[in-house]
């Protein structure tokens, strides 16, 4: 099956496909601008200037300050960072990147069984673009997104059979990134002098959705990224990656690589939670770099508000001497704005800036 043949319904074909085919130079639709390329910014990976590392395993005993300062510092100072002893078990977190793995693994006609719905933002199964919009540059990734809570949306039977595991595993690592947003969102809420309960009220009933991404490895890496730069739209997203790596935050003008470690979990911030404390914590500008050598797979889930939900700083945040920072905004209208429009780095949450 030649390359040409293998457009899907009048699209761009799988990265992985690509690969497969024995493809030696980058399409022009994944070459990114000059100004993007990782060739020309700083790879800043020392051990040094990482995000905080926190260590959760005291959260129920006399170190939860400790626990409530190191996040709020971080919240404040990077909008990132990497939790251990964090209650998920080593296993789950073994198991969700396996059945990945094993998933990407299957031929493509098989994947394609659960392609996503073209031209639907956020749709749920098998794809590579993130975006809805006609004109964008494409990234190197393929990826699996799975809706997964709430219960109502929760569909099994459009996720893959194989490996067997597979469902009950979504289905379980689902409920432990469930119990592991609700731990930090209370930490994070006391941080800063809210109420226990504020940012889950204000979420509401959560949405959630985990998607796996599948990086190729790539043979032009310095003219293409895995993942624009962008920050995350929701509330909260937990990431696990495997020892490849590729993620890298935006601190000070740096792109840092963040250095996988084993069995953490990449905690970032998103930019309703920039809303929701008046710009004091920030979400995390973000993106994913490949090489030429080994594929990378990552889990990302995320844990955002309904689209119904009306998004403003809290009361208590926006004072005479803190005046409120970001206009209101209804969750779903900010959903559509990022995937017609695109990121394009913090753009959307920059535009609702009182000022802007």
């Amino acid at each position: 099956m030649d390359l040409l043949s293998r457009k899907i319904g009048g699209s761009i074909d799988r990265v992985q496909a690509l690969i497969q085919d024995g493809l030696k130079q980058v399409p022009d639709e994944y070459i990114q601008p000059p100004s993007l390329r990782p060739t020309l910014t700083i790879h800043n990976s020392s051990l040094s200037n990482q995000p905080p590392v926190i260590d959760l395993s005291e959260f129920h005993t006399n170190s939860l300050e400790r626990i409530r300062h190191e996040v709020g510092q971080a919240c404040r100072e990077w909008g990132v960072f990497q939790v251990i002893n964090h209650g998920v078990p080593t296993r789950l977190l073994e198991e969700m990147k396996d059945i990945g793995l094993k998933f990407f693994e299957c031929p493509l006609e098989e994947k394609l069984q659960y392609a996503c719905k073209s031209g639907s933002a956020a749709s749920e199964g098998y794809g590579s673009r993130m975006l809805v919009k006609e004109d964008q540059i494409l990234d190197w990734r393929d990826y699996f997104n799975h809706h997964t809570l709430p219960l109502a949306r929760r569909n099994p039977s459009r996720w893959p059979h194989h490996p067997p595991s597979y469902r009950e595993t979504v289905e379980k690592y689902s409920e432990q990134m469930k119990l592991l947003a609700q731990r930090l969102l209370t930490v994070i809420s006391e941080s800063i002098g809210l109420p226990s309960s504020y940012i889950q009220e204000v979420i509401g009933e959560p949405y959630q959705n985990i998607a796996i991404s599948y990086y190729p490895p790539c043979p032009q890496p310095e003219l293409t990224l895995g993942l624009q730069p962008h920050s995350d739209m929701g509330a909260i997203t937990f990431l696990i990656q495997d020892e490849v790596g590729g993620l890298q935050v935006l601190k000070g003008g740096q792109w840092i690589t963040v250095q996988p470690l084993p069995d953490a979990i990449v905690v970032n911030l998103g930019d309703q939670t920039q809303i929701w404390t008046n710009g004091a914590y920030k979400s995390v500008e973000h993106r994913a770099i490949v090489n030429a050598l080994k594929a990378r797979l990552s889990v990302a889930t995320f844990y955002d508000p309904s689209k119904q939900t009306r998004i403003y700083p809290a009361p208590e945040l926006a004072t005479k001497d803190s005046p409120r920072r970001y206009r209101e905004v209804i969750y779903g209208d900010y959903v559509s704005a990022w995937y017609s429009k695109g990121p394009e780095g913090k753009r959307n949450i920059d535009r609702l800036a009182v000022d802007s």
